[in-house]
């Protein structure tokens, strides 16, 4: 920081009159971290100092907390709309069939009861104040861990999106305060820790092991960050951090997939009007200027288009003066 002091000499001494400091933020690096989808992208910002294994394991809880707070969003909605999850052996069941089979009576059920169609969760929802309180809470995490905060220019960090899943952690409690059954998918997100495997839930978690790609070449882990990307803190680099043993990633496309989008729908029209003028036997476009044979001689000379109003006498001249009398 920079400090500028202000002050004024009265017989020997120096009396101070203002004081003021100023803060600037130091340049960091900014990486543009990508995994295997198109989703799984986000911005970090660290230094060149940084040793490429710290900053694998700063990737990778960064990560891992964007996964859970996704599956949170998910899980969570349905926990506001059909309360917690049945044990696992009943998930599926029908409780109304299943009394009628059993020739048993139904539990009375509360006012916020709301079925769940696929079965999986009891129904008992809270209330609705607090079931709003609850998706608002998730809409949050969900937006500040999206892929748009690339379009923001917004780097994440693990502490802020550690921040908002204690906030769902907060809104879980108050909207159950007996706590979650422990094979609920939001305990288990909330409190559990990430580990990856080969379950549809488990296959995208990375751990220590994952590598960290960059113009083609792995970065090694016992380097610095700077040995790879050079010591200009104010460097932005697209990385790619994936699982070990996956081998170099693919290129990256030269052209976004809207911008390929646009190329494909004009030369799309672009052939639409080809076959339009094949088809036309016409001889309208001799009308057109590209089609003057003396164009490129007019544009040299300056002679545009002449027109030369018709009528009258002489093609065009005006009549002659009346003889003198």
């Amino acid at each position: 920081s920079d400090q500028h002091i202000w002050s004024r000499a009265t017989e020997g001494s120096v009396v101070v009159v203002k004081t003021e400091t100023n803060t600037r933020a130091a340049a960091m690096v900014l990486l543009h971290v990508k995994g295997k989808s198109d989703q799984h992208e986000f911005l970090y910002e660290t230094t060149v100092d940084i040793a490429v294994n710290q900053l694998v394991r700063e990737l990778v809880d960064v990560h891992n907390m964007r996964l859970r707070i996704q599956r949170l969003k998910v899980e969570g909605d349905d926990l506001a709309a059909y309360g917690p999850c049945k044990p696992p052996d009943k998930q599926g069941l029908d409780e109304d069939i299943q009394a009628e089979a059993d020739g048993i009576a139904q539990a009375p059920r509360g006012e916020t009861f709301c079925k769940d169609p696929n079965g999986k969760r009891d129904g008992n929802a809270p209330i609705p104040q607090v079931a709003q309180m609850l998706r608002k809470t998730l809409d949050d995490a969900a937006m500040a861990a999206s892929k748009k905060q690339v379009e923001f220019k917004k780097p994440l960090t693990k502490k802020e999106l550690s921040e908002h899943v204690d906030m769902i952690r907060g809104a879980v409690m108050i909207a159950y305060p007996m706590g979650l059954p422990e094979w609920d998918p939001v305990r288990l997100d909330v409190e559990g820790d990430e580990k990856p495997s080969n379950t549809p839930l488990g296959i995208d978690i990375l751990d220590s092991t994952a590598q960290v790609w960059w113009a083609g070449k792995m970065m090694i882990p016992g380097n610095k960050l700077s040995e790879h990307v050079g010591k200009n803190e104010k460097t932005k680099i697209v990385a790619k951090l994936q699982k070990k043993g996956g081998g170099a990633p693919q290129r990256e496309a030269p052209i976004s997939a809207d911008e390929h989008k646009a190329m494909m729908a004009y030369y799309h029209k672009r052939q639409e009007d080809m076959k339009a003028l094949e088809a036309n036997e016409e001889d309208d476009y001799n009308n057109s200027s590209w089609a003057n044979t003396k164009s490129l001689k007019n544009h040299f000379t300056g002679v545009g288009n002449v027109s030369i109003g018709g009528g009258g006498r002489g093609g065009g001249r005006p009549p002659p003066p009346p003889p003198p009398p």
